[in-house]
C-alpha cells in the first residue's frame, strides 16, 4: 500500500489530538488559574531507498532518497504564563502575581499544587480551596475575626473591629520543571519526577510572585489565538483527508492498467 496513506493517516489523528487540545484550552477561558497547552508534533522514521553520502561509483552521493512516515504527537505541554488578574474584592480571593503555587492537602493527605486563590472558609475556620482542600501549611481564621487583610509578601492579618487578632503567613512553591507537574483537573497540578522537588518562599522573595488581596487569577488563553489554531487545524486535517483520497485515486488507475 502506498506510504502516502499511512502518512496522511497520521496527520488527521495528530490533528485531531491538536483539536482536543485547542478545544480543551478555549473551554477553560473562563477557569481560574488554568493554564493552557499546546501540541507539540514529531516527524516519524524515514525510508531510505538511498543514504545521503553513499558511495556511487566512486562518487559521494551529495544527497539521498528519505521518505517520511507522517507524523506524531509527542507532547501537550503546559504553557505556565501569567494569566490576567480579575479584580473581585473578595477578602478571601488572593492571585499570585509571577512564580508560584499554592500547596493543598487532599483527602487522602496528598500535596496538591494550584494557582487558583479562590479561598474559602471551612467550618473550623480553616483556609481551604472551593473543594473543601486545606492550604498546607495550614491557615486557621480565628472565630472573632470580622475582617483580613494578606499584604503582597503573604502576611496574612486577623483583624476584629480594626484592631489585630492574630497573623499567618502564605508560602509558595516554585519547581524547577513546572511543564512536568501532572494536571488532574480542578485547577490542580501533582509533583512528578519530570517536574522536580518544589521549592517553598515567602511571596516576592527568590523569584516568587507577589500576592494580590481581592483579585483572582484567570486563565492565559488567548481565544483569538485559539481560535486561528482551531482554523489551522481544521485545514490540515482537510488536506491529509485530500492526499488519502488522491492516493486511493492513483491506486485505483493503476489497478485499470491492465483491463
Amino acid at each position: 500500500m502506498s506510504i502516502s496513506l499511512y502518512s496522511a493517516a497520521s496527520g488527521m489523528e495528530a490533528q485531531q489530538t491538536n483539536l482536543n487540545v485547542i478545544s480543551n484550552n478555549i473551554a477553560n477561558v473562563n477557569t481560574t488559574g488554568f493554564k493552557k497547552s499546546k501540541v507539540e508534533f514529531q516527524d516519524m522514521f524515514y525510508q531510505v531507498p538511498k543514504s545521503v553520502g553513499a558511495d556511487s561509483g566512486g562518487s559521494i552521493l551529495p544527497t539521498g532518497i528519505q521518505v517520511g512516515s507522517g507524523t506524531q504527537v509527542v507532547a501537550t505541554s503546559k504553557v505556565f504564563t501569567q494569566g490576567q488578574v480579575n479584580r473581585t474584592d473578595e477578602e478571601l480571593d488572593v492571585a499570585i502575581v509571577g512564580e508560584g503555587f499554592f500547596s493543598v492537602t487532599d483527602q487522602n493527605g496528598d500535596t496538591l499544587y494550584t494557582r487558583d486563590g479562590g479561598f474559602k472558609r471551612g467550618p473550623n475556620g480553616q483556609l481551604t480551596t472551593s473543594q473543601g482542600m486545606a492550604l498546607e501549611p495550614g491557615i486557621t481564621i480565628p472565630q472573632e475575626a470580622n475582617s483580613i487583610v494578606v499584604s503582597e509578601g503573604g502576611t496574612i492579618t486577623f483583624l476584629k473591629d480594626s484592631e489585630p487578632v492574630g497573623t499567618e503567613s502564605l508560602q509558595l512553591f516554585r519547581f524547577n520543571n513546572p511543564s512536568g507537574l501532572a494536571a488532574l483537573g480542578g485547577n490542580l497540578f501533582r509533583e512528578t519526577t519530570a517536574s522536580g522537588t518544589p521549592t517553598g518562599g515567602i511571596p516576592g522573595t527568590e523569584s516568587f510572585g507577589t500576592i494580590r488581596q481581592g483579585f483572582l487569577e484567570n486563565s492565559n488563553v488567548n481565544i483569538v489565538q485559539e481560535m486561528v489554531n482551531m482554523i489551522v487545524a481544521q485545514r490540515a486535517y482537510e488536506i491529509n483527508s485530500k492526499s488519502i483520497q488522491t492516493s486511493d485515486q492513483m491506486m485505483q488507475q493503476i489497478g485499470q492498467i491492465k483491463r
